[in-house]
């Protein structure tokens, strides 16, 4: 007796349809096709389905699983409660585990297991997946570890913490740099007030003042309200911005003038308003070599460095591995609805020896694609990828000529030669960190 179940399959490929139709009409009361990607909106609109086969690539030729994203976005936004399952080939992989990370329940690689396809539709349709527990865990990353490196870190910040002083924190790309900003917030007399975050790299030169100082109605075109800027928004609290030594000559002046005074002035006005927050900057350049080569005010560091803390690389940490290895198996197990116990030992080795250019954010992004692709209980070693690794094997031939593939060859080559620092590799590329963070999602990279 077939079980109620409502079941949409689609796909461009009508062989794969018949399959799965096959497979699954026995066994569920309505399992309906589409090959056209434009009337998804209508069938899922129009019909209440329980489950989704979606394929991540309509159209031949093409394997960027962009417009099967897309369609996987809009069945969430027109039909939450539905199930999805993501289909790709083999070689594309990675767009199955970007379907993850953005709302897929799971996922099936073509050619597909019948038993795998039998077994993930009876635990998504009889609702077994497994939802995590209230508090189970923070939401947030902690700076986890346990070794001196980080002992002395944590040391020197419950030292800072209490103090007004403005904090300048250095260290490489993955370091944990925000992490420690909010901690030091945390355990200052500030807590309570807000904590705002600026990526101040990303600001371009017209959206600077507007984003930091604010602006009134009709100050340009496209103000069309007033707006709050993030020292306003800080008021009373802390002001974090990252990505400090990205600014350009013009933007750090204009940043020095309201660290001076204490004071900004919206566009549009011609009226001062007093701020009081406590600022807290980091960045992963070399400071103060750009302070030699006259590409930073030497003026504005001084006010940023009251207090100073340089962040360890992993590398030189490399005993909180499996410390961390642990936090993040959890919480990606929970978030995946995966059973994973935990590494094997070649795999913790694999891991122990790798140089992690890209530090923690690196071995936090290697451990999430792990547990998306494993299929038992345990990480190997064969389960682990790293960035690097890629890195080497783009830059080992440019045979092919695919315009497209050349130029994720050139980005994981840029990466790879500035040893995981975006900012280094955007600008070596020639493009802005935006938009080479752009490029790093359109890849998945």
């Amino acid at each position: 007796m077939a079980h109620s179940a409502k079941i949409l399959l689609i796909d461009d490929d009508s062989d794969v349809l018949t399959s799965l139709h096959l497979l699954l009409k026995r066994r569920y009361s309505q399992v309906d096709k589409e090959k056209n990607s434009v009337n998804i909106h209508n069938r899922v609109s129009n019909e209440s389905y329980d489950l989704v086969f979606l394929d991540m690539n309509f159209r031949k030729g093409l394997n960027d699983g962009n417009e099967g994203l897309y369609w996987m976005n809009q069945i969430k936004n027109l039909s939450p409660q539905t199930a999805i399952v993501a289909m790709t080939a083999y070689g594309d992989v990675h767009v199955a585990v970007e379907a993850m990370k953005r709302g897929a329940e799971d996922f099936v690689l073509k050619p597909w297991e019948n038993e795998r396809i039998i077994n993930l539709a009876e635990k998504l349709l009889k609702g077994k997946k497994k939802k995590p527990k209230q508090n189970e865990r923070p939401d947030k990353v902690e700076f986890i570890g346990g070794s001196e490196p980080v002992r002395q870190t944590l040391r020197t910040v419950e030292k800072i913490a209490p103090t007004q002083a403005n904090v300048l924190i250095l260290g490489e790309n993955g370091t944990g740099k925000d992490l420690i900003a909010k901690r030091i917030h945390d355990q200052s007399s500030r807590k309570d007030q807000p904590f705002v975050k600026v990526d101040v790299g990303a600001l371009t030169e017209t959206l600077f003042e507007s984003e930091l100082f604010g602006h009134v109605k009709g100050a340009f075109t496209d103000a069309h309200a007033d707006k709050q800027g993030r020292f306003e928004l800080a008021d009373k609290g802390t002001l974090f911005l990252d990505e400090i030594g990205n600014l350009g000559m013009a933007q750090q002046a204009k940043l020095l003038t309201v660290l001076q005074n204490r004071k900004i002035t919206p566009l549009g006005t011609g009226e001062e308003k007093p701020v009081d927050i406590r600022l807290i900057a980091a960045t992963n350049s070399p400071i103060y070599q750009e302070v030699e080569q006259g590409n930073f005010r030497q003026d504005l560091l001084y006010r940023l460095n009251t207090v100073e803390l340089q962040l360890p690389a992993l590398r030189t940490r490399k005993e909180d591995i499996p410390e961390l290895s642990r936090f993040f198996l959890d919480k990606f197990s929970s978030k995946y609805s995966r059973s994973i116990q935990g590494l094997e030992d070649q795999a913790l080795q694999k891991l122990i020896q790798h140089s992690w250019p890209g530090n923690v954010r690196e071995l936090e992004h290697c451990l999430e694609r792990a547990v998306i692709l494993s299929e038992s209980s345990m990480i190997t070693a064969l389960d682990l990828s790293f960035t690097a690794e890629k890195a080497k094997e783009a830059a080992q031939a440019f045979d092919n000529l695919n315009l497209q593939e050349m130029e994720r060859k050139l980005i994981l080559k840029a990466i790879d030669e500035n040893q995981g620092n975006i900012s280094k590799a955007a600008k070596e590329l020639g493009i802005t960190r935006t938009a080479l963070y752009r490029r790093l999602d359109k890849y998945g990279i």
